[in-house]
């Protein structure tokens, strides 16, 4: 419960007299923050790759490795089909749903900053130990120290960003953590695109570069403020405007720092949070914004998509360079979408971009399914 009206900045009734600038300060503060998503999106690049190539399966899948080379030509032979390759796959977002239940802890008791640190430390750990692993328990263990990482970044970077930023521009800095999340899935193809040339040991490189953003994410944490908001939640009440003024460039921070003070009392009046979640009024909100939207989300398969994305061409009949390659073409398209996004999202509102994102994957997938019904039927005939 880190979040709600006071953490995301909701409770505004003096908006109108905010006043801020966009200070270098600022900047520095949401571009270490933002990287927290290049941490979930190079791992998302990186690991459909590493799973495609033939050196890291020969060295522990195998089986999979020779099935795959006696079914090179068949497009729908399921060549992955291995439970310890989906453990391997799994146990990352396994140890990401476990981990957000103590990192929303740590988040509001010790601020955002913490449960940044703490994610940064813990994807470099899985970095390293999957860069050396010598065996499949190895491997595991790495993908759950990084599934630790992700789901302690991926609790507290959005609502950090959301925190320091600025009302008129909260849309646009939010999605940093979006933007970041894109830029990590292509640089991830790029770098599977060279070391899959890279014989017998390209793979270890792939995994243990990973070690970089979460080396950049915990240095530059180390100079994170944290935010006014969490502040003045743990009652630092004078530290918290200092950060505030500091944070918008100007002493004039009475209207918003006031706003803050009372989102953070109004939010202690609530004794029983999370059964005050569960009360009538509070059913839609509920069901609609806090599990819908973000399990149906899930469940489009996209990031399922951009995961396998190279282990799906190569089903598909291309070959490894190949369909590296294309996963990056993919992967590139998401960061043009996601620029436009924060280009315009202040100026037409969440709700316009949610009802065009939702209408052009209905269209994008109903128009693929007539496509492999066509394809299908001709095959049939």
């Amino acid at each position: 419960m880190a979040g709600g009206a006071f953490g995301d900045g909701g409770n505004e009734k003096r908006a109108h007299l905010y006043e801020y600038r966009i200070t270098g300060y600022f900047i520095f503060a949401c571009v270490v923050a933002a990287l927290g998503g290049s941490l979930f999106g190079y791992d998302l690049g990186v690991s459909g790759g590493v799973t495609s190539m033939d050196d890291f399966l020969k060295e522990f899948f195998p089986k999979v490795y020779r099935r795959k080379q006696a079914h090179l030509k068949e497009t729908d032979y399921c060549k992955y089909d291995n439970q310890i390759l989906t453990l391997f796959t799994s146990s990352l977002y396994f140890a990401a749903l476990v981990s957000t239940f103590a990192a929303s802890t740590l988040t509001r008791k010790k601020g955002r900053r913490a449960s940044i640190l703490v994610g940064s430390v813990s994807f470099f750990l899985g970095g390293v130990v999957n860069a050396a692993a010598q065996n499949i328990a190895m491997l595991i263990i790495g993908r759950i120290f990084l599934g630790f990482g992700i789901g302690f970044g991926n609790q507290a970077v959005p609502l950090y960003l959301s925190e320091m930023a600025p009302a008129k521009v909260r849309g646009a800095v939010n999605q940093l953590f979006q933007l970041t999340t894109c830029i990590g899935i292509v640089v991830a193809n790029f770098i599977n695109y060279g070391t899959e040339k890279i014989h017998p040991w390209g793979w270890r490189l792939s995994l243990g570069l990973a070690t970089l953003p979460a080396t950049f994410m915990f240095v530059g944490g180390l100079f994170l403020p944290e935010t006014p908001n969490s502040l003045v939640e743990q009652g630092r009440l004078e530290e918290g405007r200092k950060v505030l003024e500091k944070v918008r460039g100007t002493k004039n921070v009475d209207a918003e720092f006031a706003d803050l003070v009372d989102a953070s009392e109004a939010a202690r009046a609530i004794k029983n949070p999370f059964r005050n979640l569960l009360k009538r009024k509070n059913r839609p909100q509920l069901v609609i914004g806090a599990l819908g939207i973000p399990a149906f989300q899930q469940l489009t398969g996209n990031n399922s998509i951009l995961f396998y994305a190279p282990v799906i061409f190569q089903s598909l009949g291309f070959g490894s360079a190949a369909s590296l390659y294309s996963a990056t073409l993919t992967s590139g398209a998401l960061v043009v979408a996601a620029l436009i996004s924060m280009a315009f999202v202040d100026k037409f509102g969440r709700r316009a971009f949610f009802l065009e994102a939702g209408a052009e994957m209905i269209i994008c997938m109903v128009s693929s399914h007539l496509r492999l019904f066509h394809v299908a039927f001709l095959l049939r005939n």
